[in-house]
Protein backbone atom coordinates (compact mmCIF):
# COMPACT_ATOMS: atom_id res chain seq x y z
CA UNK A 1 0.00 0.00 0.00
CA UNK A 2 1.29 3.27 -1.01
CA UNK A 3 -0.33 6.55 -0.47
CA UNK A 4 1.79 9.87 -1.62
CA UNK A 5 0.62 13.62 -1.16
CA UNK A 6 2.84 16.12 -3.42
CA UNK A 7 2.83 19.46 -2.16
CA UNK A 8 3.50 22.73 -3.14
CA UNK A 9 2.49 26.27 -4.69
CA UNK A 10 0.36 26.45 -7.57
CA UNK A 11 2.42 25.90 -11.47
CA UNK A 12 6.04 24.33 -9.54
CA UNK A 13 4.40 20.93 -11.12
CA UNK A 14 2.96 18.91 -8.85
CA UNK A 15 0.10 17.67 -11.65
CA UNK A 16 2.87 16.80 -14.22
CA UNK A 17 5.10 15.15 -12.25
CA UNK A 18 2.51 12.78 -10.80
CA UNK A 19 1.58 12.42 -14.31
CA UNK A 20 4.62 11.82 -15.51
CA UNK A 21 5.29 9.36 -12.94
CA UNK A 22 1.62 7.50 -13.01
CA UNK A 23 2.30 6.82 -16.70
CA UNK A 24 5.57 5.31 -15.99
CA UNK A 25 4.52 3.66 -13.14
CA UNK A 26 1.64 1.88 -15.41
CA UNK A 27 4.23 0.96 -17.82
CA UNK A 28 6.11 -1.09 -15.62
CA UNK A 29 2.85 -3.24 -14.78
CA UNK A 30 1.80 -0.99 -11.50
CA UNK A 31 -1.66 0.18 -10.88
CA UNK A 32 -1.70 4.31 -10.06
CA UNK A 33 -4.08 6.57 -9.79
CA UNK A 34 -3.58 10.64 -9.54
CA UNK A 35 -5.70 12.69 -7.28
CA UNK A 36 -5.29 16.06 -8.31
CA UNK A 37 -6.83 18.59 -6.11
CA UNK A 38 -8.08 20.57 -8.78
CA UNK A 39 -10.17 18.03 -10.48
CA UNK A 40 -11.69 16.95 -8.01
CA UNK A 41 -12.60 20.97 -6.65
CA UNK A 42 -14.97 20.20 -9.60
CA UNK A 43 -16.57 17.12 -8.02
CA UNK A 44 -15.70 16.02 -4.34
CA UNK A 45 -15.03 18.52 -2.86
CA UNK A 46 -17.36 21.76 -5.05
CA UNK A 47 -19.69 22.44 -1.96
CA UNK A 48 -15.71 23.99 -0.56
CA UNK A 49 -14.02 27.26 -0.72
CA UNK A 50 -10.80 27.87 0.00
CA UNK A 51 -11.54 29.25 3.70
CA UNK A 52 -8.91 27.38 6.60
CA UNK A 53 -11.41 25.30 7.26
CA UNK A 54 -12.19 24.33 3.94
CA UNK A 55 -8.81 23.52 2.87
CA UNK A 56 -8.78 21.63 5.54
CA UNK A 57 -11.61 19.55 4.71
CA UNK A 58 -10.25 19.56 0.96
CA UNK A 59 -7.58 17.69 1.99
CA UNK A 60 -9.21 15.27 4.82
CA UNK A 61 -11.35 14.01 1.50
CA UNK A 62 -9.10 13.73 -0.77
CA UNK A 63 -6.74 11.74 2.01
CA UNK A 64 -9.82 9.41 2.42
CA UNK A 65 -10.15 8.96 -1.68
CA UNK A 66 -6.60 8.17 -2.03
CA UNK A 67 -6.58 5.60 1.05
CA UNK A 68 -9.32 4.07 -0.29
CA UNK A 69 -7.08 3.10 -3.51
CA UNK A 70 -4.35 2.32 -2.00
CA UNK A 71 -6.09 0.18 0.54
CA UNK A 72 -6.89 -1.83 -2.65
CA UNK A 73 -2.92 -2.06 -3.92
CA UNK A 74 -3.58 0.93 -6.27
CA UNK A 75 -0.38 3.36 -5.76
CA UNK A 76 -2.26 6.90 -4.83
CA UNK A 77 -0.74 9.99 -5.36
CA UNK A 78 -2.66 13.07 -4.26
CA UNK A 79 -1.48 16.36 -5.88
CA UNK A 80 -2.53 19.64 -4.34
CA UNK A 81 -1.39 22.69 -2.64
CA UNK A 82 -2.06 21.00 0.83
CA UNK A 83 -0.94 24.38 2.44
CA UNK A 84 -1.02 23.32 6.09
CA UNK A 85 1.45 21.24 7.90
CA UNK A 86 -1.19 19.96 10.19
CA UNK A 87 -3.47 18.54 7.05
CA UNK A 88 -0.50 16.88 5.95
CA UNK A 89 0.23 15.64 9.73
CA UNK A 90 -3.14 14.52 10.01
CA UNK A 91 -2.70 12.03 6.43
CA UNK A 92 0.49 11.02 7.57
CA UNK A 93 -0.99 9.59 11.03
CA UNK A 94 -4.09 8.76 9.57
CA UNK A 95 -3.09 6.87 6.75
CA UNK A 96 1.24 6.67 6.85
CA UNK A 97 1.17 8.93 3.78
CA UNK A 98 4.30 9.76 1.98
CA UNK A 99 5.02 13.72 1.78
CA UNK A 100 6.44 14.98 -1.20
CA UNK A 101 7.23 18.89 -1.53
CA UNK A 102 7.55 20.22 -5.24
CA UNK A 103 9.14 23.40 -4.80
CA UNK A 104 10.30 26.75 -6.73
CA UNK A 105 11.37 29.81 -6.64
CA UNK A 106 8.76 32.77 -6.23
CA UNK A 107 9.94 34.29 -9.97
CA UNK A 108 10.12 31.39 -11.88
CA UNK A 109 6.25 30.61 -10.79
CA UNK A 110 5.68 34.00 -11.71
CA UNK A 111 7.26 33.36 -14.98
CA UNK A 112 5.30 29.96 -15.44
CA UNK A 113 2.17 31.14 -14.20
CA UNK A 114 -0.24 28.93 -16.53
CA UNK A 115 -3.44 29.54 -14.44
CA UNK A 116 -2.94 33.57 -14.59
CA UNK A 117 -3.23 33.26 -11.08
CA UNK A 118 -0.04 34.74 -9.95
CA UNK A 119 -0.62 38.36 -12.48
CA UNK A 120 -4.29 38.50 -10.81
CA UNK A 121 -2.59 38.24 -7.03
CA UNK A 122 -0.38 41.06 -7.78
CA UNK A 123 -2.86 42.64 -9.24
CA UNK A 124 -2.77 45.99 -7.03
CA UNK A 125 -5.52 46.50 -4.01
CA UNK A 126 -9.12 47.41 -5.16
CA UNK A 127 -8.86 45.86 -9.09
CA UNK A 128 -11.97 43.96 -9.98
CA UNK A 129 -9.87 41.30 -10.78
CA UNK A 130 -8.06 40.85 -7.89
CA UNK A 131 -7.28 37.39 -6.48
CA UNK A 132 -6.94 37.67 -2.27
CA UNK A 133 -6.50 33.76 -1.69
CA UNK A 134 -3.34 32.88 -3.77
CA UNK A 135 -1.32 30.15 -1.85
CA UNK A 136 1.89 31.60 -0.97
CA UNK A 137 1.42 34.81 -2.23
CA UNK A 138 -1.48 36.65 -0.20
CA UNK A 139 -2.58 33.34 1.67
CA UNK A 140 -0.06 31.15 3.60
CA UNK A 141 1.67 27.93 2.60
CA UNK A 142 3.87 26.24 5.56
CA UNK A 143 6.70 24.68 4.00
CA UNK A 144 6.61 21.12 5.14
CA UNK A 145 8.70 20.33 8.48
CA UNK A 146 9.98 16.79 7.37
CA UNK A 147 9.20 16.18 3.57
CA UNK A 148 9.79 12.48 2.83
CA UNK A 149 11.08 14.19 -0.65
CA UNK A 150 11.77 17.14 -2.00
CA UNK A 151 12.52 18.11 -5.59
CA UNK A 152 13.14 21.51 -6.95
CA UNK A 153 11.83 22.13 -10.07
CA UNK A 154 13.71 25.47 -11.15
CA UNK A 155 17.08 23.21 -10.73
CA UNK A 156 15.56 20.12 -12.99
CA UNK A 157 13.68 19.00 -15.50
CA UNK A 158 10.42 17.42 -15.78
CA UNK A 159 12.15 14.01 -16.56
CA UNK A 160 14.77 14.67 -13.97
CA UNK A 161 12.45 15.71 -11.93
CA UNK A 162 9.87 12.81 -12.48
CA UNK A 163 12.60 10.06 -12.18
CA UNK A 164 13.52 10.98 -8.59
CA UNK A 165 9.67 10.73 -7.70
CA UNK A 166 9.56 7.28 -9.32
CA UNK A 167 13.19 6.27 -8.48
CA UNK A 168 11.07 7.21 -4.79
CA UNK A 169 8.16 5.10 -4.97
CA UNK A 170 9.66 2.18 -6.47
CA UNK A 171 12.26 1.99 -3.01
CA UNK A 172 9.13 2.38 -1.20
CA UNK A 173 6.69 0.29 -2.93
CA UNK A 174 9.95 -2.63 -2.78
CA UNK A 175 10.19 -2.09 0.91
CA UNK A 176 6.45 -2.21 1.63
Amino acid sequence: MLLLQITGLSGVGKTTLAQWVSHQLIELGHSCIVIDGDTYRKTLCKDLGFSHADRLENIRRLGAVGYEHAQKGTIAIIAAINPFEAARQELKSLYNVKTVWIDCQMNTLIERDTKGLYRKALLPQGHPDKIMNLTGVNDVYERPVNADLYINTDLLTTDAAGTLLLNFILSAVSQA
